[in-house]
């Protein structure tokens, strides 16, 4: 695997297509020794993590942290990774639905609001010809305890699903799926934010063209501007602040890495 890191977050440096390519292979071969996390991470969750020294030390420990933003992979290409295209949380979900269809590869959901997951599992059977999709869960909207963790994993478990998607939101979902870890043996957890909302159709996505020019996180206020305008009225400016500071105070980490590109 090729990666670079940005804000001290190793993301993934090349497209989806590697990525799912990662997954399946994952899941084709004998059985792990304990699931791989997978995070979809943009600017909102580099930021977080720059802030956070706890959630920046488990988003390193994950297997994969696809850059889920345009304006991360810009600062990857910057440093030298030039192969490297952003890996959309839904658009991977979607790819890896599409590529496990006719796969004996197993998929459960858990999170959304209650009836999400459900009609998403309808959802990809139409859309994507997935009907491998074994189990669904809404988690409550409060931290699970240790022994909830255990049931659902021997849920999961019980109907041999290799990969869990989970769609809460950031840092949640990440820490979720660092605790479910502990608790099956799932081949791979990934989390891929808003994608369960945006594939049965409950929120509206971006333009092709909004999300290429890296203005998705705009769109996204003025769809939903009284829960994301405080979110990306930080997010945006400490973004690029951040890494102009590690640009002039530590040029030695913009230095080009060939072996990336």
């Amino acid at each position: 695997m090729i990666k670079v890191e940005v804000l001290g977050l190793p993301l993934f440096a090349r497209d989806i297509p590697a990525a799912v390519a990662l997954v399946v292979q994952g899941c084709l071969e004998a059985e792990g020794a304990s699931p791989r996390c997978i995070s979809a991470t943009g600017a909102h969750g580099l930021v977080f993590a720059h802030a956070n020294p706890d959630f920046h030390a488990l988003l390193r420990r994950f297997y994969l942290n696809l850059p889920d933003g345009m304006p991360a992979v810009w600062v990857g290409r910057w440093k030298g990774a030039r192969a490297m295209q952003r890996c959309y949380g839904p658009d991977f979900f979607a790819a890896v639905m599409e590529a496990t269809a006719a796969l004996p590869v197993r998929h459960f959901f858990c999170g959304g609001k209650e009836g999400v997951a459900d009609r998403l599992r309808e959802a990809v059977a139409e859309k994507f010809g997935n009907r491998n999709v074994v189990g669904t869960h809404c988690p409550p909207f409060r931290p699970l305890t240790d022994d909830e963790f255990a049931a659902l994993g021997a849920e999961i478990d019980a109907t041999g699903a290799h990969v869990v998607w989970i769609g809460i939101s950031t840092p949640k979902q990440e820490r979720f799926a660092a605790a479910l870890a502990r608790h099956t043996r799932a081949r791979f957890i990934a989390t891929v934010g808003a994608a369960f909302d945006f594939h049965i159709g409950a929120v509206p996505q971006a333009p092709a063209w909004v999300q290429r020019a890296g203005m998705e996180w705009f769109f996204r206020v003025l769809m939903e501007p009284r829960r994301l305008w405080r979110r990306y009225a930080g997010i945006v400016p400490a973004f690029i602040y951040l890494n102009l500071k590690e640009r002039i105070f530590h040029p030695d980490r913009w230095r080009v890495n060939r072996s990336s590109s």
